[in-house]
């Protein structure tokens, strides 16, 4: 019943989208946004990121993390291909055969998300999905659809907003192949609605500052519980083809637990 519930919540932000497109198309505009029409990049992304993040009991995760865009184009169809691997590095009280500096294969994961322009021409967001791999020390796939849009304000350059683009995703775990007692780093099932309510500001021709862009929301369907973090993210343009980035995050609501807080960075380059 909680899947039910789940993706029916998730048709109807889908709908919510594109009654919000509607509206935009004919008045010109919403609340001052106007509703961009997705636009694949036509570079190629490669980025480096690291997290240190506190999980509270003393507890700490190091994480690596390599990043690729891939642009797709398939006839009208376009889209954008994203491939996440990682390293993670555990240690405190709670893993004692771990010390700092120890890394072990982590999550594995592909997105990919798009729009054709005749379905729901009205409408210029996009829709994917998302498959989260049984590599390394995460022992179960997972699967999940995602919308999201981006709205940019009227005003253009004038205004100190540069977009607002809320995602919406859910995650279905299934197919376990490692028990806690065997791995006990592995997480219950994955069954959890993220929601990105991303807001961009211009604080410098090439630098922004970024709100809920890589840290979002999460609510647990699988047992209940609201993940809410403060997630804030400076980003700087070095030139066209290279961008850093430094961030952190800090729970606000924590009823399904993740982590306390989190500080993060990431070089991204363009070819």
């Amino acid at each position: 019943m909680n899947l039910v519930r789940l993706l029916f919540l998730l048709s109807l932000l889908i709908s919510s989208e594109v009654i919000w497109a509607d509206e935009s198309k004919f008045s010109g505009n919403f609340l001052g946004l106007q509703e961009e029409d997705y636009q694949n990049s036509s570079e190629r992304i490669l980025e480096f990121w690291g997290y240190h993040s506190y999980e509270g009991g003393g507890n700490y995760d190091d994480t690596l993390k390599l990043r690729y865009y891939q642009p797709l184009t398939v006839s009208d169809w376009k889209g954008t291909l994203r491939l996440d691997t990682s390293y993670v590095s555990s240690y405190g009280p709670s893993q004692a055969a771990q010390s700092t500096g120890q890394y072990s294969a982590g999550n594995t994961l592909l997105t990919i998300w798009g729009n054709h322009p005749d379905i729901l021409p009205s409408w210029g967001g996009s829709l994917g999905g998302r498959i989260i791999f049984p590599f390394g020390n995460n022992g179960q796939w997972a699967i999940g659809p995602q919308v999201g849009s981006v709205y940019k304000p009227t005003e253009g350059s004038k205004s100190p907003l540069s977009d607002f683009s809320p995602l919406a995703r859910y995650m279905y775990g299934f197919g376990t192949n490692n028990s806690t007692t065997t791995n006990p780093t592995q997480s219950n099932l994955l069954r959890s609605l993220y929601l990105y309510p991303t807001l961009g500001f211009n604080i410098a021709p090439q630098t922004q500052i970024r709100f809920w862009d890589e840290n979002g929301v999460t609510y647990n369907s699988a047992g209940g519980g609201w993940f809410i973090p403060l997630d804030a993210m400076v980003t700087h343009r070095l030139d066209k083809n290279f961008l850093v980035a430094i961030g952190a995050a800090k729970q606000v609501v924590q009823t399904y637990q993740q982590y306390d807080w989190m500080v993060y960075g990431k070089i991204s380059l363009n070819f």
